[in-house]
């Protein structure tokens, strides 16, 4: 990697879609697409063959190296739907508009060219998704006409999975780790001794089992029911039509806030986007559109 290249980011809930690349002299070019959890020891697998964990496609043909991933999914079925697609783009119906790869186009170009449609093609230009390239040399610009949508940033660097035991959050006595999580959230946010805050939105008490989204802005305590603020931030935009928000601005401070970062802080897979560059059915499985819709009443 080189000399400018961001120090590794450790990110918890990982799912992640990555593009191999081939260095073999024999093999060299080849591409394959995969999806992971752990894409450090992933990569392992691949080069130490079937016998470790490695497909049999990448089998006997390394070394391999990952060049690029894209994480941020809300489910393992959010990403395994996207691998899917991305490697067979001629059999998905979202993807019927992407031209077949072009005779002189090499394997990776057409990959990424693929990969930039899908950025922003439905269901998956509302995912709170990165960009992450892991490799400096392989870094390519995503074509003027084909950018990823703003609240999708590109970032550079390594990514270290942070392992989410099955204690945390859980107090000596036990308990609802997921509870008591959102607890300290309230703890952290209380005002006057109140361990309960009021939702910025509706101003109604916030409850240890409601979901909650906090604001990003540092200096920020707003705090607020998941399906309030989709709801604000859509009825601002004049939405009506979809389940998730882009973005919008934060009933407290007032300021411009991506819904895909509030996305991040929550579930540990937020960075400050000053550390890195910047830009039906299917729909149904994203995690945080199906937490918004068992909401409604």
């Amino acid at each position: 990697m080189s000399g400018n290249t961001k120090m590794v980011q450790e990110i918890e809930n990982f799912y992640g879609v990555y593009l191999l690349y081939n260095v073999n002299p024999k093999f060299k070019g080849r591409t394959y697409i995969g999806f992971t959890v752990n894409p450090n020891r992933r990569i392992q697998q691949h080069n130490k063959g079937r016998h470790a964990g490695g497909a049999w496609r990448t089998h006997g043909r390394g070394p391999w190296e990952m060049v690029l991933i894209i994480h941020g999914f809300p489910n393992e079925i959010s990403a395994l739907r996207f691998e899917w697609a991305w490697q067979h783009p001629d059999k998905s119906r979202r993807l019927r508009h992407v031209l077949g790869k072009k005779k002189k186009e090499t394997s990776f170009l057409f990959r990424f060219r693929v990969v930039s449609e899908m950025l922003r093609s439905g269901p998956w230009n509302r995912l709170a998704l990165t960009i992450r390239w892991l490799k400096q040399e392989y870094v390519t610009d995503f074509a003027p006409d084909s950018k990823p949508p703003v609240h999708m940033p590109i970032a550079y660097g390594l990514v270290k999975v942070k392992k989410v035991g099955p204690d945390t959050g859980r107090s000596k006595k036990g308990g609802n780790p997921e509870k008591e999580t959102v607890d300290d959230d309230l703890v952290n946010l209380s005002q006057c001794g109140n361990k309960h805050p009021r939702c910025s939105v509706c101003n109604k008490r916030i409850q240890a089992e409601d979901h909650t989204l906090k604001c990003v802005h540092p200096k920020c305590q707003m705090v607020s029911h998941m399906l309030c603020l989709a709801n604000k931030f859509l009825s601002d935009k004049g939405t009506k039509t979809e389940v998730l928000p882009v973005d919008g601005t934060c009933p407290k401070c007032k300021g411009a806030v991506l819904w895909g970062d509030l996305v991040r802080l929550k579930t540990g897979c937020y960075q400050n986007l000053e550390e890195c560059g910047s830009s039906d059915d299917e729909e149904n499985d994203d995690h945080w559109a199906n937490e918004l819709q068992t909401q409604v009443k």
